[in-house]
Protein backbone atom coordinates (compact mmCIF):
# COMPACT_ATOMS: atom_id res chain seq x y z
CA UNK A 1 0.00 0.00 0.00
CA UNK A 2 1.20 3.60 -1.02
CA UNK A 3 2.09 6.50 1.22
CA UNK A 4 -1.11 8.12 0.73
CA UNK A 5 -3.42 5.44 1.78
CA UNK A 6 -1.61 4.48 4.69
CA UNK A 7 -2.13 8.09 5.54
CA UNK A 8 -6.08 7.67 4.66
CA UNK A 9 -6.18 4.10 6.66
CA UNK A 10 -4.96 6.06 9.56
CA UNK A 11 -6.96 8.88 9.48
CA UNK A 12 -10.18 6.83 9.31
CA UNK A 13 -9.09 4.91 11.87
CA UNK A 14 -8.58 8.08 14.32
CA UNK A 15 -12.01 9.65 12.85
CA UNK A 16 -15.43 7.77 12.15
CA UNK A 17 -17.82 10.63 11.33
CA UNK A 18 -21.38 10.26 11.59
CA UNK A 19 -21.43 9.46 8.04
CA UNK A 20 -19.82 6.17 8.35
CA UNK A 21 -21.73 5.80 11.01
CA UNK A 22 -24.85 5.59 9.80
CA UNK A 23 -23.74 2.81 7.38
CA UNK A 24 -21.72 0.58 10.23
CA UNK A 25 -24.74 -1.89 10.20
CA UNK A 26 -23.94 -2.81 6.60
CA UNK A 27 -20.09 -3.77 7.67
CA UNK A 28 -16.71 -2.75 6.93
CA UNK A 29 -16.92 -5.44 4.11
CA UNK A 30 -19.37 -3.01 2.15
CA UNK A 31 -17.26 -0.30 -0.28
CA UNK A 32 -20.64 1.23 -1.15
CA UNK A 33 -20.61 2.88 2.76
CA UNK A 34 -16.91 4.05 2.82
CA UNK A 35 -17.95 5.41 -0.87
CA UNK A 36 -20.86 7.35 1.01
CA UNK A 37 -18.16 8.88 3.27
CA UNK A 38 -15.66 9.62 0.60
CA UNK A 39 -18.47 11.49 -1.64
CA UNK A 40 -19.55 13.39 1.40
CA UNK A 41 -16.62 14.41 2.95
CA UNK A 42 -15.35 15.61 -0.75
CA UNK A 43 -18.54 17.60 -0.84
CA UNK A 44 -17.86 19.41 2.14
CA UNK A 45 -14.17 19.93 0.92
CA UNK A 46 -15.19 21.19 -3.22
CA UNK A 47 -18.55 20.64 -3.30
CA UNK A 48 -20.69 24.02 -4.32
CA UNK A 49 -22.84 25.11 -7.34
CA UNK A 50 -19.38 26.58 -9.04
CA UNK A 51 -18.29 22.30 -8.82
CA UNK A 52 -18.32 20.03 -11.74
CA UNK A 53 -18.91 16.56 -11.77
CA UNK A 54 -16.64 14.57 -14.38
CA UNK A 55 -17.00 11.50 -15.51
CA UNK A 56 -14.32 9.48 -17.62
CA UNK A 57 -13.20 5.54 -17.88
CA UNK A 58 -10.09 4.72 -17.09
CA UNK A 59 -8.12 1.00 -18.21
CA UNK A 60 -5.91 -1.06 -15.91
CA UNK A 61 -3.46 -3.37 -18.28
CA UNK A 62 -4.50 -7.24 -16.95
CA UNK A 63 -3.21 -10.44 -17.94
CA UNK A 64 -4.82 -13.91 -18.17
CA UNK A 65 -8.93 -14.01 -18.44
CA UNK A 66 -10.21 -14.21 -14.71
CA UNK A 67 -10.38 -11.37 -13.00
CA UNK A 68 -13.40 -9.84 -13.23
CA UNK A 69 -14.46 -8.07 -16.19
CA UNK A 70 -11.55 -8.62 -18.04
CA UNK A 71 -11.30 -8.03 -21.76
CA UNK A 72 -9.88 -7.15 -24.84
CA UNK A 73 -11.23 -3.61 -24.86
CA UNK A 74 -9.71 -0.15 -25.92
CA UNK A 75 -7.27 1.30 -23.40
CA UNK A 76 -6.76 4.91 -23.61
CA UNK A 77 -3.08 5.10 -22.08
CA UNK A 78 -1.63 2.60 -24.22
CA UNK A 79 -3.85 4.04 -27.10
CA UNK A 80 -4.74 0.89 -28.06
CA UNK A 81 -7.16 -2.45 -27.90
CA UNK A 82 -5.71 -4.45 -25.13
CA UNK A 83 -6.44 -7.40 -22.43
CA UNK A 84 -7.68 -4.59 -19.56
CA UNK A 85 -10.52 -4.02 -17.03
CA UNK A 86 -12.27 -0.55 -17.31
CA UNK A 87 -13.93 1.52 -14.27
CA UNK A 88 -15.86 4.44 -14.89
CA UNK A 89 -15.22 6.76 -12.55
CA UNK A 90 -16.82 9.81 -11.14
CA UNK A 91 -14.49 13.12 -9.74
CA UNK A 92 -15.77 16.28 -8.11
CA UNK A 93 -14.02 19.21 -9.47
CA UNK A 94 -13.90 22.83 -8.14
CA UNK A 95 -11.37 25.33 -9.44
CA UNK A 96 -7.93 23.08 -10.00
CA UNK A 97 -8.88 20.15 -7.35
CA UNK A 98 -10.52 17.03 -8.33
CA UNK A 99 -11.24 14.11 -6.14
CA UNK A 100 -11.99 10.74 -7.25
CA UNK A 101 -15.57 10.02 -5.50
CA UNK A 102 -17.58 7.03 -7.19
CA UNK A 103 -16.72 4.15 -9.60
CA UNK A 104 -18.49 1.38 -11.40
CA UNK A 105 -16.51 -1.90 -12.65
CA UNK A 106 -17.61 -2.59 -16.42
CA UNK A 107 -18.53 -5.73 -17.44
CA UNK A 108 -18.24 -6.36 -21.34
CA UNK A 109 -21.14 -8.18 -23.07
CA UNK A 110 -19.03 -11.49 -23.31
CA UNK A 111 -19.13 -11.57 -19.27
CA UNK A 112 -22.61 -10.54 -19.18
CA UNK A 113 -23.72 -13.70 -21.07
CA UNK A 114 -21.22 -16.37 -18.85
CA UNK A 115 -22.99 -16.99 -15.26
CA UNK A 116 -20.65 -19.55 -14.61
CA UNK A 117 -17.78 -16.81 -15.21
CA UNK A 118 -19.50 -14.06 -13.36
CA UNK A 119 -19.81 -17.04 -10.65
CA UNK A 120 -16.11 -17.97 -10.38
CA UNK A 121 -15.36 -13.41 -9.97
CA UNK A 122 -17.83 -13.54 -7.37
CA UNK A 123 -20.34 -11.04 -9.43
CA UNK A 124 -22.86 -10.28 -7.73
CA UNK A 125 -26.62 -12.00 -9.64
CA UNK A 126 -27.43 -8.47 -9.67
CA UNK A 127 -24.23 -6.92 -11.39
CA UNK A 128 -24.26 -9.55 -14.36
CA UNK A 129 -26.50 -7.58 -16.23
CA UNK A 130 -24.65 -5.71 -19.29
CA UNK A 131 -24.76 -1.99 -18.91
CA UNK A 132 -23.24 0.36 -21.17
CA UNK A 133 -20.64 2.85 -19.70
CA UNK A 134 -22.86 6.05 -20.33
CA UNK A 135 -25.61 4.05 -18.00
CA UNK A 136 -22.64 3.45 -15.46
CA UNK A 137 -22.18 7.27 -15.31
CA UNK A 138 -25.78 7.96 -14.96
CA UNK A 139 -26.61 5.24 -12.18
CA UNK A 140 -23.72 7.44 -10.46
CA UNK A 141 -24.90 10.86 -11.21
CA UNK A 142 -28.15 9.50 -9.50
CA UNK A 143 -25.96 8.09 -6.76
CA UNK A 144 -24.14 11.30 -5.83
CA UNK A 145 -27.38 13.42 -5.92
CA UNK A 146 -28.83 10.28 -3.09
CA UNK A 147 -25.57 11.21 -1.05
CA UNK A 148 -25.83 15.12 -1.27
CA UNK A 149 -23.12 15.92 -3.07
CA UNK A 150 -23.59 19.42 -4.31
CA UNK A 151 -22.67 20.44 -8.01
CA UNK A 152 -23.44 23.05 -10.61
CA UNK A 153 -22.42 21.03 -13.98
CA UNK A 154 -22.19 17.80 -15.25
CA UNK A 155 -18.79 17.03 -17.66
CA UNK A 156 -18.24 14.35 -20.04
CA UNK A 157 -16.09 13.67 -22.96
CA UNK A 158 -17.60 12.19 -26.32
CA UNK A 159 -17.61 8.61 -25.20
CA UNK A 160 -20.95 9.96 -23.53
CA UNK A 161 -21.85 12.55 -25.45
CA UNK A 162 -22.15 11.28 -28.51
CA UNK A 163 -25.29 8.99 -26.82
CA UNK A 164 -28.41 11.39 -27.04
CA UNK A 165 -29.85 8.95 -24.46
CA UNK A 166 -27.35 9.99 -21.92
CA UNK A 167 -27.90 13.35 -22.60
CA UNK A 168 -31.65 13.55 -22.63
CA UNK A 169 -31.27 11.60 -19.25
CA UNK A 170 -29.19 14.04 -17.08
CA UNK A 171 -31.11 16.46 -18.87
CA UNK A 172 -34.60 15.41 -17.23
CA UNK A 173 -32.71 15.19 -13.84
CA UNK A 174 -32.71 19.20 -13.84
CA UNK A 175 -29.03 18.46 -13.87
CA UNK A 176 -26.91 20.77 -16.43
CA UNK A 177 -24.24 19.88 -18.66
CA UNK A 178 -21.22 20.68 -20.71
CA UNK A 179 -20.66 17.44 -22.94
CA UNK A 180 -18.23 17.05 -25.49
CA UNK A 181 -19.87 15.45 -29.05
CA UNK A 182 -18.52 13.72 -32.00
CA UNK A 183 -17.81 16.30 -35.15
CA UNK A 184 -20.37 14.21 -37.03
CA UNK A 185 -23.08 15.55 -34.20
CA UNK A 186 -26.65 16.84 -35.95
CA UNK A 187 -28.10 19.92 -35.15
CA UNK A 188 -30.91 22.45 -36.60
CA UNK A 189 -30.13 25.97 -36.64
CA UNK A 190 -33.78 26.76 -36.02
CA UNK A 191 -36.63 24.47 -34.13
CA UNK A 192 -37.23 21.51 -36.48
CA UNK A 193 -40.59 21.25 -35.15
CA UNK A 194 -41.65 18.15 -35.32
CA UNK A 195 -45.05 16.80 -36.88
CA UNK A 196 -47.24 14.04 -37.70
CA UNK A 197 -46.89 14.57 -41.65
CA UNK A 198 -51.03 15.08 -43.42
CA UNK A 199 -52.50 11.93 -44.36
CA UNK A 200 -52.83 11.56 -48.50
CA UNK A 201 -55.67 9.86 -48.17
CA UNK A 202 -53.52 6.80 -49.79
CA UNK A 203 -51.99 4.04 -47.71
CA UNK A 204 -51.39 3.77 -44.11
CA UNK A 205 -51.78 7.49 -42.25
CA UNK A 206 -48.18 8.39 -41.22
CA UNK A 207 -47.48 8.05 -37.60
CA UNK A 208 -44.03 9.36 -37.24
CA UNK A 209 -43.12 12.81 -36.55
CA UNK A 210 -41.07 14.79 -39.42
CA UNK A 211 -38.55 18.05 -39.15
CA UNK A 212 -39.95 20.82 -40.52
CA UNK A 213 -36.41 22.44 -41.86
CA UNK A 214 -32.92 20.28 -42.39
CA UNK A 215 -30.11 19.30 -39.71
CA UNK A 216 -26.71 19.98 -40.29
CA UNK A 217 -23.68 18.24 -38.84
CA UNK A 218 -21.40 20.71 -36.48
CA UNK A 219 -18.51 20.35 -38.26
CA UNK A 220 -20.22 21.56 -41.31
CA UNK A 221 -22.01 24.82 -39.38
CA UNK A 222 -18.40 25.33 -38.05
CA UNK A 223 -17.17 25.19 -41.64
CA UNK A 224 -19.34 27.78 -42.46
CA UNK A 225 -18.47 30.61 -39.64
CA UNK A 226 -15.98 33.91 -40.81
CA UNK A 227 -12.90 34.16 -38.91
CA UNK A 228 -14.16 37.11 -36.90
CA UNK A 229 -16.27 35.11 -35.46
CA UNK A 230 -14.02 33.55 -33.33
CA UNK A 231 -13.64 34.78 -30.00
CA UNK A 232 -10.45 33.73 -27.65
CA UNK A 233 -10.77 33.26 -24.30
CA UNK A 234 -8.09 32.78 -21.35
CA UNK A 235 -9.36 30.13 -19.61
CA UNK A 236 -6.70 29.44 -16.42
CA UNK A 237 -2.75 29.67 -15.94
CA UNK A 238 -1.35 26.49 -16.87
CA UNK A 239 2.81 25.57 -16.42
CA UNK A 240 3.49 26.34 -19.74
CA UNK A 241 1.99 29.97 -19.49
CA UNK A 242 -2.06 30.81 -19.48
CA UNK A 243 -3.84 28.25 -21.36
CA UNK A 244 -5.67 30.06 -24.13
CA UNK A 245 -8.35 29.04 -26.98
CA UNK A 246 -10.79 30.19 -29.37
CA UNK A 247 -14.41 29.94 -29.04
CA UNK A 248 -17.22 29.93 -31.56
CA UNK A 249 -21.01 29.74 -29.70
CA UNK A 250 -24.28 29.76 -31.11
CA UNK A 251 -28.00 28.16 -30.11
CA UNK A 252 -29.03 25.06 -31.33
CA UNK A 253 -32.02 22.53 -31.69
CA UNK A 254 -31.42 19.12 -31.18
CA UNK A 255 -34.26 16.64 -32.10
CA UNK A 256 -33.56 12.45 -31.77
CA UNK A 257 -36.26 11.99 -34.29
CA UNK A 258 -39.07 10.44 -31.54
CA UNK A 259 -39.64 12.72 -28.81
CA UNK A 260 -42.79 15.40 -29.29
CA UNK A 261 -40.24 18.67 -29.18
CA UNK A 262 -36.96 19.25 -30.15
CA UNK A 263 -34.18 20.43 -27.06
CA UNK A 264 -32.83 23.68 -27.08
CA UNK A 265 -28.77 24.16 -26.14
CA UNK A 266 -26.29 25.36 -26.90
CA UNK A 267 -23.20 24.83 -29.12
CA UNK A 268 -19.83 25.33 -28.10
CA UNK A 269 -16.78 24.98 -30.47
CA UNK A 270 -13.43 25.24 -29.42
CA UNK A 271 -10.16 25.43 -30.93
CA UNK A 272 -6.32 25.92 -29.62
CA UNK A 273 -4.64 29.40 -30.70
CA UNK A 274 -2.67 28.61 -33.67
CA UNK A 275 -4.35 25.00 -34.46
CA UNK A 276 -6.47 24.21 -37.81
CA UNK A 277 -7.89 21.52 -36.17
CA UNK A 278 -10.78 21.75 -34.28
CA UNK A 279 -10.31 20.41 -30.57
CA UNK A 280 -13.90 20.12 -29.16
CA UNK A 281 -16.98 20.12 -29.90
CA UNK A 282 -19.68 20.61 -26.64
CA UNK A 283 -23.53 20.95 -26.35
CA UNK A 284 -24.80 22.11 -23.07
CA UNK A 285 -28.32 22.45 -21.51
CA UNK A 286 -27.67 25.10 -19.81
CA UNK A 287 -29.99 28.39 -19.51
CA UNK A 288 -29.49 30.58 -22.81
CA UNK A 289 -28.53 33.56 -20.45
CA UNK A 290 -25.60 31.56 -19.32
CA UNK A 291 -22.19 33.39 -20.59
CA UNK A 292 -20.50 30.98 -23.07
CA UNK A 293 -17.55 32.22 -21.26
CA UNK A 294 -18.65 29.97 -18.27
CA UNK A 295 -19.55 26.92 -20.46
CA UNK A 296 -16.28 27.08 -22.13
CA UNK A 297 -14.73 27.24 -18.38
CA UNK A 298 -16.89 24.05 -17.35
CA UNK A 299 -15.60 22.30 -20.50
CA UNK A 300 -12.10 22.97 -19.57
CA UNK A 301 -12.29 21.07 -16.04
CA UNK A 302 -12.38 17.89 -17.70
CA UNK A 303 -8.91 18.09 -17.28
CA UNK A 304 -8.66 17.41 -14.00
CA UNK A 305 -10.59 13.89 -13.92
CA UNK A 306 -6.90 12.43 -16.37
CA UNK A 307 -5.03 14.21 -13.98
CA UNK A 308 -6.78 12.77 -11.05
CA UNK A 309 -6.13 9.25 -12.87
CA UNK A 310 -2.51 10.07 -13.36
CA UNK A 311 -1.86 11.16 -9.84
CA UNK A 312 -4.20 8.33 -8.38
CA UNK A 313 -2.14 5.59 -10.70
CA UNK A 314 1.23 7.33 -9.62
CA UNK A 315 0.50 8.19 -5.71
CA UNK A 316 -2.38 6.12 -4.11
CA UNK A 317 -1.84 2.80 -6.00
CA UNK A 318 -5.03 2.46 -8.38
CA UNK A 319 -3.28 0.36 -10.24
CA UNK A 320 -1.58 -1.48 -7.56
CA UNK A 321 -3.63 -4.72 -7.32
CA UNK A 322 -3.58 -8.73 -7.43
CA UNK A 323 -7.75 -9.06 -6.90
CA UNK A 324 -9.43 -11.13 -8.89
CA UNK A 325 -13.02 -11.08 -7.71
CA UNK A 326 -15.96 -8.09 -8.05
CA UNK A 327 -15.69 -7.30 -4.56
CA UNK A 328 -11.99 -7.02 -4.30
CA UNK A 329 -11.63 -4.58 -7.63
CA UNK A 330 -14.76 -1.96 -5.74
CA UNK A 331 -12.63 -2.49 -1.74
CA UNK A 332 -9.56 -1.57 -3.58
CA UNK A 333 -10.99 1.31 -5.37
CA UNK A 334 -12.93 2.81 -2.49
CA UNK A 335 -9.79 2.47 -0.42
CA UNK A 336 -7.98 4.32 -2.96
CA UNK A 337 -10.48 7.32 -3.19
CA UNK A 338 -10.23 7.43 0.47
CA UNK A 339 -6.50 7.83 0.01
CA UNK A 340 -6.45 10.41 -2.88
CA UNK A 341 -9.54 12.48 -0.80
CA UNK A 342 -7.06 12.50 2.13
CA UNK A 343 -3.93 13.92 0.16
CA UNK A 344 -6.54 16.41 -1.61
CA UNK A 345 -6.89 17.85 1.48
CA UNK A 346 -3.25 18.43 2.28
CA UNK A 347 -2.90 19.88 -0.99
CA UNK A 348 -5.99 22.62 -0.28
CA UNK A 349 -4.19 23.24 3.30
CA UNK A 350 -1.08 22.97 2.24
CA UNK A 351 -1.01 25.46 -0.80
CA UNK A 352 -1.28 28.79 1.66
CA UNK A 353 2.67 27.85 1.96
CA UNK A 354 3.53 26.30 -1.01
CA UNK A 355 1.18 26.86 -4.29
CA UNK A 356 3.09 24.44 -6.52
CA UNK A 357 2.41 21.60 -3.89
CA UNK A 358 2.04 18.02 -5.57
CA UNK A 359 0.50 14.94 -4.38
CA UNK A 360 3.94 13.55 -5.32
CA UNK A 361 5.02 16.37 -2.66
CA UNK A 362 2.88 15.08 -0.05
CA UNK A 363 3.96 11.39 -0.34
CA UNK A 364 7.16 12.23 -0.71
CA UNK A 365 7.00 14.01 3.06
CA UNK A 366 4.78 11.13 4.40
CA UNK A 367 7.34 9.09 3.90
CA UNK A 368 9.76 10.75 5.74
CA UNK A 369 7.86 12.08 8.56
CA UNK A 370 5.78 9.51 9.21
CA UNK A 371 7.72 6.64 11.90
CA UNK A 372 8.88 3.33 10.54
CA UNK A 373 9.66 0.92 12.97
CA UNK A 374 12.82 -1.06 11.12
CA UNK A 375 12.33 -5.09 11.07
CA UNK A 376 14.32 -7.46 12.60
CA UNK A 377 16.13 -10.59 10.53
CA UNK A 378 13.37 -12.97 11.59
CA UNK A 379 10.45 -10.66 10.63
CA UNK A 380 12.02 -9.56 7.40
CA UNK A 381 12.22 -13.39 6.76
CA UNK A 382 8.48 -13.65 7.43
CA UNK A 383 7.76 -10.89 5.36
CA UNK A 384 9.47 -12.57 2.01
CA UNK A 385 8.04 -16.02 2.89
CA UNK A 386 4.70 -14.72 2.45
CA UNK A 387 5.48 -12.85 -0.46
CA UNK A 388 6.48 -16.24 -1.46
CA UNK A 389 3.35 -17.93 -0.29
CA UNK A 390 1.13 -15.57 -2.04
CA UNK A 391 3.03 -15.89 -5.28
CA UNK A 392 2.58 -19.82 -5.10
CA UNK A 393 -1.17 -19.46 -4.34
CA UNK A 394 -1.74 -17.14 -7.33
CA UNK A 395 0.17 -19.66 -9.67
CA UNK A 396 -2.13 -22.07 -8.28
CA UNK A 397 -5.02 -20.62 -8.71
CA UNK A 398 -4.74 -19.76 -12.04
CA UNK A 399 -5.40 -23.12 -12.97
CA UNK A 400 -8.86 -23.30 -10.70
CA UNK A 401 -9.72 -20.03 -12.55
CA UNK A 402 -8.69 -20.96 -15.94
CA UNK A 403 -6.86 -17.58 -16.41
CA UNK A 404 -3.03 -17.58 -18.25
CA UNK A 405 -0.41 -16.66 -16.57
Amino acid sequence: MRSGQHAAHERSQRHRSPVHATHVDRGCADWGGLGCQVAQEADALLGGDDAVLLFDESAIAKKGEASAGVARQWNGRLGKVDNCQVGVFAALCRDDLATLIDTRLYLPQSWAEDAARCKRAAIPPKAQTYHSKSQLALAMLKTARQRGVRFGYVGVDGGYGKEPAFLRSVDQLDCRFVADVHCHQMIYLNDPDPQVPAWSGRGKPPARRKAQNPAMRVDHWVAEQPAEAWQRLTLRAGEKGPLTADYLHTQVWVWDGVEDQARCWRLLVRKEVGADKISHYCLSNAPLNTPWQKLARVQAQRYFIEHSFREAKSESGLADYQVRRWDAWHHHMAVVMLGTLSLVKQKKTGRQQWPMLSFNDLVTALAHLLPRRQLSADELANVINKRHRLREQAMKSRSTFGGRP
